[in-house]
């Protein structure tokens, strides 16, 4: 049962931060490079940075879950890799919940972020949002490299035992 659990951790957290990394270095850029329409490519973008914080939730709630049933205690919380995984869920959470839904209703009030000016208010608020979904997203992907080492760390040194 160890094996699985560890097999748990280790997938949920390697799909959660793979998915990121692809997110980031494929699927957003390649949609502005793509698509004929600014717009258009930003509600790809929209569409799947959702899917990608749905995927975050269930792999966070699967790590925490194995890793409490790996310490057969809540103490297995407390552990540095699942400390990160929990700011992730939030760091995520708070993305989904406050900036995303920003952005989206900023987006239908100007009609085309492409064509609001620069120094529209809305354009400005819209760019200021986006910044922090890039800023939380990257402190994602960073902290998850950093629970991914430390959990495989762990997995090395359980199995040295």
């Amino acid at each position: 049962m160890t094996n699985i659990l560890r097999f748990i951790q280790v997938f949920a957290l390697g799909t959660w931060v793979g998915s990121i990394f692809y997110f980031s270095a494929a699927v957003a850029p390649g949609a502005f490079r793509t698509l004929s329409n600014p717009d258009q490519a930003g509600a790809v973008v929209q569409f799947t940075l959702g899917r990608l914080h749905m995927l975050g939730v269930v792999a966070a709630v699967l790590y925490l879950f194995a890793s409490v049933a790996l310490a057969q205690s809540f103490k297995g919380l407390v552990r540095p890799a699942a400390m990160g995984v929990v700011l992730m869920l939030l760091l995520t959470l708070a993305s989904q919940r406050l900036v995303t839904p920003k952005l989206a209703a900023l987006r239908t009030r100007m009609g085309s972020v492409a064509v609001t000016p620069v120094n529209d208010p809305l354009r400005v608020e819209f760019n200021r949002l986006h910044r922090i979904s890039v800023n939380l997203e990257g402190s994602v992907l960073l902290i998850g490299f950093a629970a991914l080492f430390l959990t495989v760390r762990d997995l090395t040194k359980f199995s040295a035992n």
